[in-house]
């Protein structure tokens, strides 16, 4: 089967688990930036691990299909129609050949995710289907979606079949304010004592500049780096440091001015300084921001990352065991 594609939406793309394993050459992880919504829409329609989904950001796109299918959407609460019908989000539901689904504005979060039963069958890339756009590559021809686009699906599980919902207790919470948890980074000693307390106290908002590749934040004090004498090969920016690489989920400060959190889809290293770096238990919270939610910074270290990354393993677990047993 496939689907056709009537209204692409803002930015709508195909994402899968990500390409790990090319940083050393430039290419970053790309993959569904809210990763546990992207997993639990597989889960609901029988999809094995690292199936291609649709990723819709903001406004969701309006999709036709040729024949009939088991679907999910999760992440982002908004309306969600079949037909202009209401369906449920975060639980499994059938269409069939000539339906319709279509979305509403997104009210809560920034990310929904469209899973159907056999996976998008795009052709894999660096054995990934994900969307890299600054590389043009993966995904529907390296892009976003465009209106007149044909999705082919793959084949589905004998386990796909509507109803299967997510239990409440377990449903992802959206918020319009999160911590972010940050390990301070290489160059956080860069810093200026009285920098190095207002990046952790204030509150910080979303800026419009907030995208797959990184989200800026305004509304924060401005820091202030210590002076030095640049070193051989750096700007004279004074966040400017000689090339390295960046971490997933790093933190740079162009100019002192504006925090950017870099996500999935950023380049693998330049010459900013690294303040810190959002921990990956959290990542998908940042996925989940829309322009001018609000962040605190909150310092922890090492140990407590690892927990914090063993207890969201745990978490999956308990939800893939929910919707697989």
């Amino acid at each position: 089967m496939s689907i056709d594609v009537i209204k692409p939406g803002l930015a709508t793309s195909v994402q899968d688990k990500g390409r790990p394993g090319f940083y050393h050459l430039g290419i970053p992880l790309s993959g569904a930036l809210d990763q546990q919504s992207y997993q639990l829409a597989n889960w609901l329609v029988g999809n094995e691990d690292g199936a291609a989904v649709l990723e819709c950001t903001l406004m969701g796109p309006e999709l036709s299909f040729d024949a009939p299918a088991v679907l999910a959407v999760t992440g982002a609460e908004v309306a969600v129609r079949l037909n202009g019908q209401a369906v449920e989000r975060h639980a499994s539901f059938a269409v069939k050949a000539g339906d319709v689904l279509s979305f509403g504005v997104m009210k809560l979060g920034a990310r929904a995710y469209v899973a159907v039963a056999g996976g998008i069958d795009v052709p894999p890339v660096l054995g990934s289907r994900s969307t890299y756009g600054l590389g043009a590559f993966g995904g529907l021809n390296g892009r976003k979606l465009q209106a007149g686009d044909r999705l082919p699906v793959g084949q589905a599980s004998p386990a796909a079949r509507p109803g299967y919902r997510v239990p409440t207790p377990l449903l992802p919470v959206l918020r319009k304010e999160v911590e972010l948890r940050v390990l301070p980074g290489l160059y956080f000693h860069r810093l200026e004592d009285s920098s190095a307390q207002s990046f952790f106290a204030d509150t910080w908002s979303v800026a419009a500049e907030a995208d797959r590749i990184g989200y800026r934040y305004k509304n924060g004090s401005p820091l202030a780096f210590r002076e030095r004498t640049p070193p051989f090969g750096a700007g004279h920016d004074p966040s400017n440091i000689v090339d390295a690489g960046y971490p997933y989920g790093s933190i740079q400060v162009p100019g002192g001015r504006e925090p950017i959190i870099l996500h999935r889809d950023a380049v693998s290293g330049g010459g900013y300084a690294m303040v810190g770096t959002v921990i990956s238990a959290d990542m998908d919270l940042i996925a989940q921001m829309q322009p001018n939610h609000k962040a605190r910074f909150v310092a922890v270290d090492m140990t407590q990352a690892l927990q914090a990354r063993a207890e969201r393993r745990l978490q999956l677990e308990r939800l893939r065991h929910a919707l697989t047993a």
